[in-house]
């Protein structure tokens, strides 16, 4: 089974199944479950979460998608515009996942917090006072005119 990516800023009501539409502006991803259910799954662009390649072609998606909160459970991977089929999950397996999913989030987070704090500040005071240097100088040609 094949699925094509469509480029789009807004991503329609009305999905056409066999198609991967792809928001960059907003970074988010939808297309009709591959199993034929009908439902719309959502996958955002995310550090943590799916990651899109795309070679001026085809497609793939990372992680795999798991749809666990649909009625179908179905799991599958897009690969070069390829829906591969996974395993189904137990129940275990599916809290575990989110669990790590979470954990990714968190630690992601903490980690830009940090990094936000411990930022060099850069010294402008040197910068600012050869702007007013600079202008006092214009000025005072201005004025000896």
């Amino acid at each position: 089974m094949l699925i094509k990516p469509e480029f789009v800023e807004f991503i329609p009501e009305e999905l056409e199944p066999g198609v991967l539409y792809i928001s960059m502006r907003y970074k988010s991803m939808s297309h009709l479950c591959c199993c034929g259910c009908g439902s719309k799954v959502v996958t955002p662009l995310s550090p943590t979460g799916w990651r899109l390649s795309y070679d001026g072609k085809v497609v793939s998606l990372s992680p795999s998608i798991g749809n666990w909160k649909l009625e179908c459970q179905s799991h599958y991977w897009i690969e070069d515009n390829k829906i591969e089929w996974a395993g189904s999950w137990s129940q275990e397996q599916i809290d575990q996942g989110y669990e790590r999913d979470q954990q990714a989030k968190t630690t992601y987070f903490q980690d830009q917090k940090f990094k936000s704090k411990i930022a060099p500040r850069v010294d402008t005071s040197k910068h600012r006072a050869g702007i007013w240097k600079m202008l006092r100088q214009w000025l005072g040609r201005k004025a000896g005119r």
